[in-house]
């Protein structure tokens, strides 16, 4: 998350020229705490469609009664103890409330999701089961998580006009990954688990912050030397033709490579590469491990100190 988040923002800083880096740094830091959002208002979608779903229920009460039936409501879905917990959770609702965060604009997507929630195969099973235990409220929103919301073009549809109306940033690029961040935040939560229960952290540490903006500003103030050394390297490919994502990817991955001797080099070049898989070209992430290992081999050949790098 950290590298694609400078990533992201290095290439908006030289799509616009009337960026500075002290601008830019600023929006880096902005990007990290929109992201923190998005993980804080996806933890609240499990209030918002448990909300949705008690609406239903009392809608078809009232149409019972009206109607003189017998029709006797399954409270099991919007007494789950682990939606109840969230809604407690007093981090939560404080961040939902100084940052003004609301599904307002996303009310179509809760409702398309419960559809899709009450027609699910795990959703019967739950819901029919003759009991009932913590885990197994814990289970559902799991599996709702993992399984429904990936899946809901309304999702992230959604997320998309929130993004806008809340001016926030790389919602819908980074929501995939933010589930994975509730995913791991459900399961930590125990049957005997307080309103004081601590959600996750921004950054493991406040190294993964600084590491995030040195990286920036080194990817910055190399900028000549990275895409000369790429440039350099092309061996028949069309300077012209190269991706921009995959010139920021190289010179990010420069930046570290060069820059930050403590990060083994397995790490680095692993984490660039995955990120050209999942941000541009179907084959970029080849072409960035080519264009990087001829360069590493290169220095080393010059004498240039290069972390953990065999010649081969």
């Amino acid at each position: 998350m950290v590298r694609t988040r400078v990533v992201q923002t290095l290439f908006a800083f030289y799509k616009d020229q009337d960026k500075t880096a002290t601008s830019v740094r600023s929006e880096l830091r902005k990007s990290f705490a929109d992201t923190y959002d998005l993980y804080f208002i996806l933890l609240d979608f499990a209030n918002e469609l448990t909300a949705y779903a008690q609406t239903q229920m009392e809608d078809q009460i009232t149409r019972a009664r009206a109607t003189h039936s017998k029709w006797q409501p399954n409270r099991r879905f919007v007494q789950n103890r682990l939606a109840q917990q969230l809604f407690d959770n007093r981090a939560l609702r404080a961040r939902i409330a100084e940052q003004h965060l609301a599904w307002d604009s996303g009310a179509a997507a809760v409702s398309s999701v419960y559809r899709q929630l009450v027609e699910s195969e795990f959703y019967k099973q739950y819901m029919e089961a003759e009991t009932c235990t913590y885990e197994d409220d814990k289970r559902l929103w799991r599996q709702i998580y993992q399984h429904l919301l990936p899946e809901n073009e309304q999702f992230y549809d959604a997320l998309e006009e929130m993004e806008v109306v809340l001016d926030k940033s790389n919602w819908t690029v980074d929501a995939d990954v933010i589930i994975s961040y509730v995913i791991k935040t459900v399961k930590r939560f125990k049957e005997d688990s307080t309103p004081e229960t601590p959600l996750l952290e921004m950054f493991d540490n406040e190294d993964e912050l600084r590491f995030a903006v040195d990286l920036l500003d080194k990817a910055i103030a190399g900028h000549e030397r990275y895409e000369q050394l790429v440039n350099s390297h092309l061996k028949g490919w069309d300077a012209d033709r190269i991706a921009y994502m995959d010139r920021i990817i190289l010179e990010v991955a420069l930046a570290e490579i060069l820059e930050f001797e403590q990060i083994p080099l397995t790490i680095s070049l692993n984490e660039y590469i995955e990120l050209a898989k999942e941000y541009s070209g179907d084959k970029s992430y080849m072409f960035i491990n080519g264009i990087l290992t001829e360069i590493l081999r290169d220095l080393t050949h010059e004498g240039s100190f290069i972390k953990g790098y065999t010649l081969k």
